[in-house]
Parts: structure tokens; C-alpha cells; sequence
């Protein structure tokens, strides 16, 4: 079973609501899979625009 991501912020959500964003538009259509351990040191996490740590979704559809 495919987990749900937020359509605004591509977080990974388990809930009914977003963690992040407080939203609640999910999708099941989404590819890749990243994890930021520490947003403030990563290049990658200010690359793609994230500033908490936790497990994101690189597209969603």
C-alpha cells in the first residue's frame, strides 16, 4: 500500500492532517523518496525549498 503525501508540502503523512502545512489534500501518486536528518546544514533540503526535518517526497502528481 502506497503511503499519502501532502499535495503542498510532499510530506509524508500518516494522520488525517498534515503535520506541517495543517492541510488536508493528500495524494497516493508520488515518486522518489528523501529524508532530511538536519534542514539548517542541508544543501539538499534548501535546494528543493524544505525547512524541518522528516521524510518528503521528491514529485507528486
Amino acid at each position: 500500500m502506497r503511503r499519502k503525501v501532502c499535495k503542498d508540502c510532499r510530506v509524508f503523512v500518516d494522520g488525517g492532517e498534515c503535520p506541517l502545512c495543517k492541510g488536508s489534500q493528500f495524494t497516493t501518486n508520488w515518486t522518489g523518496r528523501i529524508t532530511i536528518i538536519d534542514a539548517q546544514k542541508s544543501s539538499i533540503a534548501k535546494r528543493i525549498g524544505v525547512a524541518q526535518k522528516g521524510e518528503y517526497a521528491i514529485k507528486t502528481r
